[in-house]
């Protein structure tokens, strides 16, 4: 992080709650957006580090917190995780009694297993107030593979465990991609339905939509929302951003008819199962908002027919082994999802609300039934997604799924129930005001501890990325600057009233770049706000592409940026999903909608001009490089920026389902909750008739949209 301005900061902030700050990577000071510097308040300061479980309440305090952090790294034997990329050795400290002897070794990850050399380094002895503890400093050859290791280090009667974790120097992207530099469509899958889908798009929906892309329009790739979990019983969240669990999938997607066991039902029971989808089906040719909570109770109901039908026994193996291969993490979700549903609409009672392990074990054992059926959604969910990656690729797609990884989940939900410390309490994760929001943001989602994080080794985000790349070719990881600093609003805060947390960015980016490495990904970040002008270019040595939205790329007189001039590593795109779609956003219509809200800082007729300006530099820039003819019509604009798009040195360019059908309606207005359908606009034409997918590639204006992609690309 930028140390900018610290120094103005230290007037008026006591030297022991600056000590802990620094110590626990809180930000005193940062650069707003526009350039200024800024100072968090004390309140701020001191309410961040409570939620890390530190005693800042006062100087005494903050003394007392900063000894015990010091206590505890010399008390351990050895670190619970050192990172280091491939090619780089590494010197790892062991504490032990003062004059002991000590001994380390590595075992790899592939059961190979390396004694350690001590170096010859002399570190003064730490006296704790009980012992004098010495420390043997031991080193990590430069030659080891890429992968997850266990060090062990002993003494007389000590013993201590920890990974070395040797991570890629960069994400290699494929050199077919620098070659080609692929296109794809963008879209979120719940509103993409077809004939056959149950008033939502599915995992079904997913396959055809990939394949008919990849078939008729020749896209190498299918940009898709997060698919995270949603709650086991309505009401469900709406926003895709906001999930229960990031490590697992939604099982509102899953394609009842796909289930393998679906066939051998009787036919009795088959009948029932049509009659359930009738309802769902009938709203797939409605314009009305997508009812989620409706879908689901006729979807679960369905879904629970289906799990108590037999499974063969090569299928019960199948089962057996996705429950072995996701462990503890799918027994938590699971577990928490019975209790949910249990106690949906009551307060859970507080030794389950805790996570109390006797009171969570005996709730096992009662309700294991229900628990398995919850891991056996989940094991459907995983099969369809990876049928629908297959059938992407199968059908021409190069890369295939471009899955969204969001940036947290729910304060009440699975991950923060199941992680316990690991989560930060009492404070969330949002944004500080900015040109777009200039009141700031609260996403009400509680931040990963960076401390206590790194306590167990990672493990949590390992496993998270892991899940996100299983069945993908590429993964878009939302506002990715969360992996170098976060913005944290103390509970009862207004969002201007935070302090920026930092995180091992190079232990975070480290494991991402690993994990993405060996699932053969391309990593995309979402590296658009307020960032320092470092990130985007360390992202890129790390092989990791950024994020070009075309409407945003400005000259300083408000002109459209020349699209040579954009970045090369990276995804772009004309709009996204917070933004309306192309010709909906340059012809204003957004400004009325955003008016009505009250999400206007400024007044309308203002934010009307700047926008009719911005139409008018665009139109020009557009004619003046022969992307759009001169007596142009809507259709010609929409084309025309997209021309604009692809005109750059971008690897991947991603073009919107919305824009392709002449879709106007934004998908998401930040900062709204109810005064906006937000993620439940199902996709539609400009006339508000729905687009159903079945027929999306006979649509007139996509055809005449992906006419001029290839054109363009030509």
């Amino acid at each position: 992080m930028s140390d900018v301005g610290e120094d103005v900061n230290e007037a008026r902030v006591s030297e022991p709650l600056a000590a802990l700050a620094r110590e626990c990577g809180v930000a005193l000071t940062y650069t707003a957006w526009n350039g200024d510097s800024c100072a968090s308040t004390v309140d701020a300061i001191r309410a961040v580090l409570i939620s890390m479980g530190m005693d800042a309440r006062d100087d005494a305090g903050c003394e007392r917190a900063l000894a015990a952090i010091e206590d505890h790294k010399w008390r351990r034997v050895v670190p619970p995780v050192t990172v280091v990329q491939e090619g780089e050795g590494a010197q790892i400290p062991v504490h032990v009694r003062n004059g002991e002897p000590a001994s380390a070794r590595l075992t790899l990850e592939d059961g190979g297993e390396r004694e350690l050399d001590q170096a010859d380094v002399y570190v003064e002895p730490y006296d704790d107030g009980v012992q004098a503890i010495g420390r043997a400093t031991f080193t990590i050859s430069s030659d080891l593979p890429l992968g997850w290791h266990r060090v062990e280090a002993t003494s007389t009667d000590r013993r201590g465990r920890g990974y070395v974790i040797v991570t890629p120097a960069k994400v290699q992207v494929p050199a077919w991609v620098r070659e080609h530099r692929p296109w794809g469509l963008a879209a979120q899958l719940y509103s993409i339905r077809s004939e056959r889908s149950w008033g939502i798009g599915d995992f079904g929906d997913l396959g055809d939509l990939g394949s008919l892309a990849a078939v008729h329009a020749g896209a190498q790739f299918l940009q898709i929302n997060p698919l995270h979990a949603t709650e086991p019983v309505p009401p469900l969240e709406p926003s895709p951003y906001l999930p229960t669990s990031r490590r697992f999938l939604s099982a509102l997607y899953i394609r009842v008819e796909d289930i393998d066991e679906v066939a051998y039902l009787p036919s009795q029971q088959r009948a029932v199962l049509a009659w359930e989808a009738e309802k769902p089906q009938r709203a797939n040719a409605s314009g009305e908002n997508i009812d989620r909570d409706a879908v689901w109770r006729a979807k679960s109901s369905a879904l629970e027919q289906v799990f108590r039908a037999p499974r063969s026994a090569g299928r019960e193996a199948q089962f057996e082994a996705f429950c072995l291969r996701e462990g503890k993490a799918l027994e938590d979700f699971a577990t928490w999802s019975s209790i949910a549903e249990a106690h949906r609409g009551v307060p859970w009672p507080e030794e389950l609300a805790q996570g109390n392990r006797a009171a969570v074990d005996a709730w096992r054992d009662e309700h294991s039934d229900r628990i398995l059926f919850y891991a056996w959604l989940q094991w459907v969910a995983d099969e369809q997604l990876e049928r629908a990656q297959r059938r992407c690729v199968d059908a021409g797609m190069t890369i295939g799924l471009m899955t969204d990884l969001a940036v947290g989940v729910h304060p009440f939900g699975a991950d923060t129930w199941s992680l316990g410390n690991v989560m930060a309490t009492g404070v969330s994760v949002g944004a500080p005001p900015d040109m777009y929001n200039q009141r700031g943001q609260d996403w009400s989602q509680p931040p990963w501890q960076p401390r206590a994080l790194e306590a167990v080794a990672y493990l949590p985000f390992r496993d998270l990325v892991r899940s996100a790349v299983r069945h993908s070719g590429a993964l878009r990881i939302d506002h990715i600057l969360g992996l170098f600093r976060q913005w944290w609003i103390p509970q009862g805060h207004d969002p201007s009233n935070g302090a920026y947390v930092s995180f091992d960015h190079t232990a975070l980016i480290g494991i991402l770049a690993l994990e993405a490495e060996r699932a053969g990904a391309v990593v995309i970040g979402e590296d658009l706000g307020t960032l320092e002008p470092w990130v985007s270019d360390y992202l890129n040595q790390r092989g990791i592409l950024g994020t070009v939205v075309a409407l945003f790329e400005k000259n300083s007189n408000g002109s459209p940026q020349a699209p040579e001039q954009y970045r090369a590593d990276a995804l772009v795109s004309v709009t996204v999903h917070d933004l309306p779609p192309t010709a909906a956003y340059l012809g204003g219509e957004h400004i009325a909608v955003r008016s009505g809200m009250g999400l206007l800082t400024g007044s309308e007729d203002d934010e009307v001009s700047s926008n009719e300006r911005e139409h008018e530099l665009m139109v020009e820039y557009l004619r003046s490089r022969d992307w759009m003819i001169e007596d142009w019509e809507e259709e010609d604009l929409v084309a025309g920026v997209h021309r604009l798009a692809l005109a750059s040195p971008a690897l991947l360019t991603s073009v919107a389902v919305t824009d392709a059908v002449g879709e106007r309606r934004a998908q998401n207005y930040p900062g709204t909750h109810t005064e906006y359908p937000n993620w439940r606009v199902p996709l539609a034409d400009g006339n508000g008739v729905p687009v159903l997918l079945d027929d999306l590639f006979e649509h007139p204006r996509l055809r005449r949209l992906l006419a001029a992609v290839r054109e363009a690309r030509a």
